[in-house]
């Protein structure tokens, strides 16, 4: 009874200062029994007091049973794919920052492609593993959407008991695994939908409205139009760039009316995707600003500019920011928000049914071209126009010149190009100048690279190496190559993992790295073969 009372009358806190200042420098607050010396008493009394902390706990508050699982009728995934995705979920962390990467295949890198992969095949994930996947998730935003997406509607339920993967139920995904009687059908919106949308968390809305907009654009415009006067600013802009997606004619007068709103920003978000619809009445009028700025002068022949002189309240309305960024010249800055807004359609006619490409390679008078050429760039990303992104591109074995270096954008131009020519296009670059310049360009390459695009990259890496290159200069690269280029290349490179005498004058040790790399590269590429064998549905898993 002593020893209980003595006990009891100790504090955890004071256990624990007696433990991490150590028994030569603090009493220990229990007496020792006889025999024993005090940091075995301290260790007694931490072992009783741990067992009455633990039985000392409160009861769970009682709450409702969470609902019913619900059911995925999606196929599971084949084991072999099953085995790999834990694989794979495991090494998630990666190797540590700065060490030598070895042969290895770097996993960390191939989960987001095996998901993709996964999903291509409409599987649904092991129950096991959705834990695993979920936190893989939170700690990577670039794999949510394809991982929501195998772990479908379980991912949602678990998420609604776990708050550390709240994420989920943030994410548009979240209302298209909802359960079917809680999704907006038709021009309508069911009670629980317009309970989400009138009394929902701001993620919660904003992940309706974008699922609603996949599904039915002209319902998801009309749920927002109900509370469209009553939302804050901060809250519009979120829900007008909604409208991004399928945007069409029929959105027209809604974004006509966002035009006068009080914020500057939805103002201009509203312009925007105005502009982006050719025969909007903002186009038409943007259509008529740009050109009495613009006209072509028969007799050189070439382009006369005459910059806007003010800014009036029409334009501004109409998106069109009065102030310049600091450095730049208001009537040049005017110019390029209107050009950039007009319908590229429009220039053929105004230059003598000249085609774009002949338009470009007109002179411009008075030093306006690289501000004129910068916000046809700006148009042809904007509209998708890939006659003119071709034309402001030019072609690949010239690089552009010094004046142009500071406004042209291959890759955003690039980007409005078929996949096809736009791979066709990097490849002829990579051949004539290198890989220096390239990554970027590879970045908007559909994947895995056409046969064209991935030789070339493949010799001019190899070029590299027999030039006795920094081979860590083109790590971002090789990175590259090891996720984009086709698996069947893997034989092809074979060749290329030997380690070739080191040049003269050539980086010491560089031969044994750019050797370490091949490796790397035709073990990854193998690896990804066997990934994609893996994921092929048997004969008895196939409908």
């Amino acid at each position: 009874m002593a020893d209980k009372t003595t006990t009891t009358a100790t504090t955890w806190e004071d256990l624990v200062a007696a433990a991490l200042l150590g028994t030569g420098r603090r009493t220990p607050p229990v007496p020792p029994r006889p025999g024993q010396d005090g940091a075995a008493a301290l260790l007694d009394a931490a072992a009783v007091e741990t067992v009455r902390r633990r039985a000392g706990l409160l009861p769970a508050v009682v709450r409702h049973r969470p609902p019913v699982v619900p059911t995925d009728q999606r196929p599971p995934l084949p084991p072999a794919a099953r085995s790999r995705l834990a694989m794979l979920l495991a090494d998630r962390a990666g190797p540590a920052g700065g060490s030598r990467r070895g042969t290895a295949p770097d996993l960390t890198e191939l989960l987001p492609q095996w998901l993709a992969a996964a999903n291509q095949h409409g599987y649904r994930a092991p129950a096991a593993l959705l834990p695993a996947l979920l936190d893989a998730a939170r700690g990577r935003t670039d794999l949510r959407a394809e991982a929501l997406t195998l772990a479908g509607p379980r991912a949602l339920w678990l998420a609604r008991l776990n708050p550390q993967w709240k994420f989920a139920l943030r994410s548009g995904l979240a209302v298209d695994w909802t359960p079917a009687p809680a999704l907006p059908t038709g021009p309508g919106y069911d009670e629980a939908a317009e309970r989400t949308w009138q009394e929902g968390l701001f993620a919660e809305r904003v992940a309706l409205l974008t699922a609603l907009r996949r599904r039915d654009p002209d319902a998801a415009r009309a749920l927002l139009a109900t509370t469209w006067s009553t939302e804050r600013a901060e809250d519009r802009l979120m829900f007008v760039d909604a409208l991004r997606e399928g945007l069409s004619a029929r959105d027209e007068p809604f974004l006509e009316q966002a035009l006068a709103d009080r914020s500057r920003n939805v103002r201009a978000t509203s312009a925007e995707l105005l502009s982006g619809l050719p025969g909007s009445a903002l186009a038409a009028r943007m259509a008529r600003r740009a050109r009495s700025c613009l006209a072509l002068d028969f007799h050189e022949p070439r382009i006369v500019v005459e910059a806007p002189h003010e800014c009036d309240s029409a334009m501004q309305r109409d998106g069109i920011v009065a102030k310049p960024p600091s450095g730049r010249g208001e009537r040049s800055w005017w110019l390029g928000q209107l050009v950039e807004a007009a319908p590229l359609a429009q220039w053929s006619e105004r230059f003598g049914s000249r085609s774009a490409a002949e338009i470009v390679a007109l002179p411009v008078a008075d030093g306006w071209r690289p501000d004129l050429h910068a916000a046809w760039c700006r148009a042809a990303v904007r509209q998708r126009n890939a006659e003119w992104s071709r034309a402001l591109l030019g072609p690949p074995a010239s690089p552009p010149a010094a004046e142009e270096a500071s406004w042209q954008d291959p890759a955003k131009l690039l980007s409005a190009l078929p996949p096809g020519e736009r791979a066709a296009w990097v490849a002829a670059f990579i051949s004539v100048h290198g890989l220096s310049e390239a990554f970027r360009l590879l970045g908007v390459c559909a994947v895995p690279w056409s046969e064209p695009l991935g030789r070339a990259v493949v010799d001019a890496l190899d070029i590299a190496r027999d030039a006795g290159s920094y081979p860590w200069s083109f790590s971002g690269v090789m990175g590259l190559a090891e996720r984009c280029l086709d698996p069947e290349q893997a034989d092809r490179l074979e060749v290329l993992t030997a380690q070739p005498d080191e040049p003269e004058n050539g980086s010491p040790g560089a031969a044994g790295y750019w050797s370490e790399a091949f490796q790397r590269l035709v073990g990854t590429l193998r690896l990804r073969a066997t990934m994609r064998r893996e994921l092929t549905p048997t004969p008895r898993q196939r409908p």
